[in-house]
């Protein structure tokens, strides 16, 4: 199968076809996808769950229960939940490069590739239907936290801006699986690098300990890693507040990042159309 992208969009698209119109179909198809697969919403709905309860009865022994800086006495409850909100968003974004090898294997992607679809418009939905869950598992995750003891020093409107952390922290990473799913075009090898990837990526950040206290080296990897900023961000939000001189930084760097790995990934798209899938 091989096309030229740049004639063949001006040329195939049919009467009706649009942006968003395209864009609407490809969101509700992995919307579809996602809730008739029992597997995918019982796990993104009791993963975080376990998560959040698991970490913050082990990390929580480890810091005594209570965590902060000089003057601060902070349960960890309320440390972890912005980092279980960042870890969602990562699990999320990670499994769908996944389900985008499940439709290379299946033919899905190439009878995509083949239709008078804009390409933006099929990433673009695919993502959109990843922030939709995303955003669930948000809810969910913030509800059971505050059950738990947490508190949200920002409010109502706190929790607003943690689902936008969590939308702006997983377009980057959706952008990134998506290439290593077109580039592998195989679900254990995507599985692999990803897991590669996002465990490491945690560990080495500030999401379950103060950076302060992890290893020198630990540290400077920490101050380079996206989830860093990701975790502070959300952080500020449920600790200090409207702490806007951590948050705005750290909003312009994810906004970056996400810039970058989605013109990325519509690179990869727009060569995988005129390649053999």
């Amino acid at each position: 199968m091989s096309t030229d992208l740049g004639a063949s969009e001006d040329r195939t698209l049919a009467p009706g076809n649009g942006f968003l119109g395209d864009t609407w179909v490809n969101m509700r198809r992995w919307l579809l996808k996602s809730v008739r697969n029992p597997f995918i919403v019982t796990s993104s709905i009791v993963q975080p769950l376990i998560f959040l309860v698991l970490f913050s009865q082990v990390f929580g022994q480890v810091t005594g229960g209570a965590i902060g800086g000089p003057g601060q006495n902070v349960e960890y409850i309320s440390f972890l939940l912005p980092a279980i909100i960042i870890q969602v968003s990562l699990v999320a974004a990670a499994s769908s490069g996944i389900g985008l090898v499940n439709d290379i294997e299946t033919g899905m992607f190439a009878k995509a590739l083949v239709s008078p679809m804009n390409r933006g418009a099929v990433f673009l939905g695919k993502t959109l239907a990843e922030v939709a869950r995303i955003c669930v598992q948000i809810i969910i995750v913030v509800v059971v936290g505050v059950l738990l003891g947490a508190n949200i020093a920002t409010g109502f409107l706190g929790v607003l801006a943690l689902m936008l952390i969590g939308i702006l922290f997983s377009i980057w990473f959706t952008a990134l699986s998506n290439v290593v799913g077109i580039q592998t075009g195989d679900t254990e090898s995507t599985i692999i690098a990803v897991n590669f990837l996002q465990l490491p990526l945690l560990f080495v950040s500030s999401a379950f300990l103060p950076v302060d206290r992890l290893p020198q080296w630990i540290q400077y990897i920490s101050a380079v890693n996206p989830i860093t900023y990701g975790v502070d961000a959300a952080r500020a939000l449920v600790i200090t507040g409207w702490e806007w001189n951590t948050i705005l930084p750290s909003i312009a760097i994810l906004v970056a990042l996400d810039l970058v790995l989605t013109g990325i990934a519509l690179v990869v798209l727009r060569r995988a159309t005129s390649a053999s899938v």
